[in-house]
């Protein structure tokens, strides 16, 4: 497979952080894989869709102002940053933080020395790793572990294959579900149904001497497996769990799910 090198001459300079590019080859639906030189700071593509890997050196960021794919990985010395979704078909890593306005999907891993967050949904086949924060929108899924040095928030489920760590708290809008156990500082909450097979830790901190009441509780809807081997477990039932058939659609391959609105339910 051909490779496209990208260097300083391809780049001009913006108002912005970032230098935007200016090569005369299209990006946009490349046969190939993609490197851009180290050291250029941020680097701006209108759009970027390439069917090899996409790979940055160190001290270059890549960042999209719509969306960023790739059919291999994607890496980065410094950020990925785009304003839709950061799809590749292997992995994508980043020195720094990964963020898309829509969803963030890899075939295999994800990993971030600080933040990856996402406007919609976080998708891994293989694990989720972030130095900082893990936060999206809609979903996280991975298909091994999901492990983050600060918090986990997600708009509705949060769902590894094997476990869930968090330095700080671990907060899902609706269920939170582990192949193995979780384990988090601080408080974990979700509003639906919280399952997992071995054990369960909140309020673990060793990074502050005195922990109030709250930053050890493990609040779900329901309780439905393991054992708390550590914090205080409180079920608040599932009255707001949603009920109709009609909350998840899948599109062109991938499911989503409705946010109730006060509309007219789908019959």
């Amino acid at each position: 497979m051909k490779t496209l090198k990208l260097t300083e001459k391809d780049f001009k300079k913006s108002d912005g952080y970032w230098s935007d590019y200016m090569g005369k080859t299209d990006v946009s639906d490349y046969d190939g894989h993609v490197e851009i030189e180290g050291n250029l700071g941020w680097v701006r593509f209108d759009d970027i869709m390439v069917s090899g890997h996409l790979w940055a050196g160190a001290g270059t960021g890549i960042k999209a102002g719509t969306g960023i794919k790739t059919g291999w990985g994607i890496k980065a010395g410094e950020g990925i940053e785009a304003g839709e979704g950061i799809e590749a078909g292997e992995g994508i890593e980043a020195g720094t933080g990964i963020e898309a306005g829509w969803d963030i999907e890899a075939g295999t891993g994800i990993e971030a020395g600080w933040d990856i967050e996402a406007g919609w949904g976080i998708k891994a086949g293989w694990g989720i790793e972030a130095g900082w924060d893990i936060e999206a929108g809609w979903g996280i899924e991975a298909g091994w572990g999901i492990e983050a040095g600060w918090g986990i928030k997600a708009g509705w489920d949060i769902e590894a294959g094997w476990g869930i760590e968090a330095g700080w708290g671990i907060e899902a809008g609706w269920g939170i579900k582990a192949g193995w156990g979780i384990e988090a500082g601080l408080s974990i909450s979700c509003k639906t149904t919280l399952k997992f097979n071995y054990r369960i830790f909140a309020g673990i901190c060793y990074w502050r001497e005195e922990l109030d009441g709250t930053e050890k509780k493990i609040t779900c809807g329901k309780f439905e497996g393991g054992e708390v081997a550590y914090g205080e477990l409180v079920e608040t039932g599932l009255s707001s769990e949603p009920k109709d058939d009609c909350t998840e659609l899948t599109i062109n391959g991938k499911k989503y799910r409705l946010v109730e609105t006060g509309e007219p339910k789908c019959q």
